[in-house]
């Protein structure tokens, strides 16, 4: 469980009755700081909203700005040009910022309160995710939906993932687990809506950028549809307040005083759903805002806890949120310039600086339960099993590479495998196998290696949901690459490969320095990296919008995960760190054992315990390196095979490592040829069918840790 420990968190919002503050000598609070506060905000969002409708490529004056206001009203069309710049397109743009900053920043309030949880957001809880996919799944059938229609559709959508993860959380008792399962359902949907971008790419046109959230607008036609259904919403968590006040002092409270809370909790995920719902459907999934919004309203509360009340707390909440987005999108086109501002999504600033949100609070908060034990994962095994185990796995390894060298947009035959490994094979053959190959061995070694790079970092962190991917070693290596990529299209694989090394030790360093201070086994170090991911994500996609087209899309594969183009030599730095590698973790296994268990066990023995968890990560972030250079940003496979080898031979690491690798192994060969060979000639990444199969895996795991079962 995640407790915050500012002042300002440590006093709930719904904590405060309806009765009036005083000041502890029975006389009423003074309104004085409430009043300033308000009209300090105010002029903030006038200010800003002329600024905003200042920016663009046209210069706009007081004159011209009053002209289009008063085309708006009458109904002229003989306005001028710049004029009519203003009505389609600023006035649009600004109307979206206030409807998305206001919908969101309400939505992110409501779930922290219900959820008692300050991570808690449309974002970290996947409603945003599952909305989006709603959207893209219309979309991708070619079917095109008014703004009610695509509103209610992205509703369905939100509710259908809030549901998933409420279920999740429902099993156990930590409000943090919310965020995880969020979390990792965010990932898995994210994975079906490339999956669906990539597979109809015709009807999905110009979707990507949109899914990253983007206030341009041309027109109010949507925006005047839903606005009302958003103000609906809105008044009815307002008028929930003092229900949610009643709610924080826990269910047996507010039960004996009449309120129900579970239906209460019900009809406010179902409003804060419909408002996300409308930002989504108006803007795409704009990130964070639902995070930052509350944050900064909360960090206020510190010194005016008026603020705290849910009747003053939404509606500032969504102030707070409509000052986060407008800001985001000016120091957009101020940094990037007007031409840039109109192409760049104003979400991946909101993400990123969500991010830096989401990081501070994880790093402040105070952490009172563990993450999970490895007993919940992994039984006692016998040497029997193991064999068995390791056979099995062994033989299913071999077995899908050779269905994996035999399937594909060319069919092959045993007999065509064996003359071209004795060099007889005809020409068609020869060049099918020697563009499939390498392809399967890089899967295959990647595989093994994330695999065994993710089993020492849940040893290391004593954290059985930690894995390289989630702790954003794996976005800090897709950072460092990318930005080779989009710098330098003529870029060497070995100098990919070297940056992508440099950002995979950047972010590791980030994560595991920020947790080690506070507990580096407990959840903060998991929910440190979530926030460095979407930090990491944000860049990416900002320079991939950037960029040029042809090195974006080079960017965007490589992303996705995808063996395509591998040969044996681009395979080789894989090889050779798992040659290093495996050699010293079989050596240090009795280290790996011992360090899984507590943080005393192993200063007792008399092992430097600073020292001996820095080479193992050290191991384990080269490894990811290697294999992120290989085959690109692939999830999951370090989460799923270490708990599958546990489950299967025990805690020793000297038999989970083995088992492990070969686990690895086979889910990226088996998700590789599934990709190249269901939609065949076309493919799908590997690395999204790993998150479209890792993500259910990972609520599997929070069901089952919370259950104990």
């Amino acid at each position: 469980m995640i407790t915050p420990t500012t002042k300002a968190e440590r006093v709930p919002p719904s904590a405060q009755t309806e009765e009036p503050p005083s000041d502890g000598a029975g006389r009423p609070a003074r309104r004085g700081p409430l009043s300033l506060l308000v009209l300090g905000a105010l002029l903030a969002l006038l200010a800003l909203m002329a600024v905003h409708i200042s920016q663009g490529t046209a210069t706009v004056g007081l004159h011209t700005l009053w002209r289009a206001f008063a085309t708006l009203w009458t109904g002229n069309d003989g306005a001028g040009q710049a004029d009519a710049v203003l009505v389609a397109s600023r006035l649009p743009r600004l109307a979206a910022g206030l409807v998305v900053g206001c919908t969101l920043g309400t939505a992110g309030a409501a779930l922290q309160s219900v959820s008692r949880n300050v991570l808690a957001s449309p974002d970290t809880l996947a409603v945003n995710a599952g909305a989006y996919l709603a959207v893209v799944a219309v979309a991708a059938f070619g079917i095109t939906l008014p703004a009610l229609p695509a509103g209610g559709t992205a509703l369905i959508g939100g509710l259908l993932a809030a549901g998933i993860v409420l279920g999740l959380a429902r099993a156990g008792a930590g409000p943090t687990r919310l965020v995880l399962a969020g979390s990792a359902l965010m990932l898995g949907l994210s994975g079906l809506s490339q999956m669906l971008l990539l597979l109809r790419p015709q009807q999905t046109t110009g979707l990507y950028a949109w899914g990253n959230g983007s206030v341009a607008q041309i027109g109010m036609e949507t925006i005047d549809q839903l606005a009302p259904v958003a103000l609906l919403a809105l008044a009815g968590l307002i008028a929930l307040g003092r229900r949610l006040d009643i709610l924080a002092l826990g269910d047996d409270g507010a039960a004996v005083v009449g309120v129900s809370p579970r239906l209460t909790r019900t009809i406010v995920v179902i409003l804060a759903v419909v408002l996300s719902a409308v930002a989504v459907t108006v803007a795409g999934p704009i990130g964070f805002v639902g995070l930052c919004a509350p944050a900064i309203v909360r960090l206020a509360g510190g010194r005016v806890p008026e603020l705290l009340r849910h009747r003053v707390f939404l509606p500032a909440s969504a102030v707070a949120g409509v000052l986060v987005v407008l800001g985001a999108d000016v120091l957009l086109r101020a940094l990037f310039g007007a031409q840039a501002g109109a192409t760049v999504p104003t979400g991946i600033v909101t993400s990123f600086l969500g991010a830096v949100v989401l990081v501070v609070l994880a790093y402040r908060s105070r952490d009172a339960g563990a993450a999970g034990s490895e007993a919940a994962f992994a039984r006692l095994r016998g040497r029997r099993a193991f064999v068995v185990t390791l056979v099995a796995v062994a033989g299913a390894l071999v077995t899908a590479v050779v269905a994996s060298t035999l399937l594909g947009d060319a069919p092959l035959l045993l007999g065509d495998v064996a003359n071209w490994l004795m060099g007889r094979s005809g020409t068609f053959v020869s060049f099918v196998l020697d563009t499939r190959m390498p392809r399967i061995a890089a899967a295959l070694l990647a595989g093994a290696a994330l695999a065994v790079a993710g089993t020492v970092v849940q040893a290391v962190s004593r954290n059985p949901l930690a894995e390289p991917g989630i702790l954003g070693v794996v976005g800090g290596a897709g950072v460092g690459a990318v930005i080779t990529l989009t710098a330098i299209p003529l870029a060497s694989f070995w100098l990919v490969g070297g940056s992508a090394l440099a950002g995979a030790a950047a972010a590791a360093v980030l994560v595991f320095g920020l947790a080690a201070r506070r507990g580096l086994e407990q959840n903060r170090l998991v929910l440190i990296g979530i926030g460095v991911s979407a930090g990491a994500a944000a860049l990416v996609s900002l320079l991939i919008v950037l960029t040029d087209p042809y090195n974006g899309t080079k960017a965007l594969t490589w992303l996705s995960g995808s063996t395509y183009g591998r040969s044996f030599p681009e395979v080789l730095p894989v090889l050779g760190a798992l040659a290093v590698a495996l050699p010293i973790l079989a050596v240090r296994r009795r280290e790996l054992d011992l360090i899984g268990l507590d943080a005393d066990t192993p200063r007792l023995l008399g092992i430097r315990l600073g020292t001996t968890r820095l080479g193992l990560l050290v191991i384990a972030v080269v490894l990811t390196a290697a294999a992120v250079a290989a085959v690109g940003v692939i999830g999951f496979v370090g989460l799923v095979a270490p708990h599958a080898a546990r489950a299967a031979v025990g805690q020793r690491h000297g038999r989970v490592l083995p088992v492990a690798a070969l686990m690895g192994a086979l889910l990226v060969v088996v998700a590789d040829t599934v990709g190249r060979t269901v939609i065949a000639p076309a493919q799908i990444p590997v690395g999204i069918v790993t998150a479209v199969i890792g993500a259910p895996y990972f609520g599997w795991l929070l069901w089952r840790s919370n259950s104990g079962r």
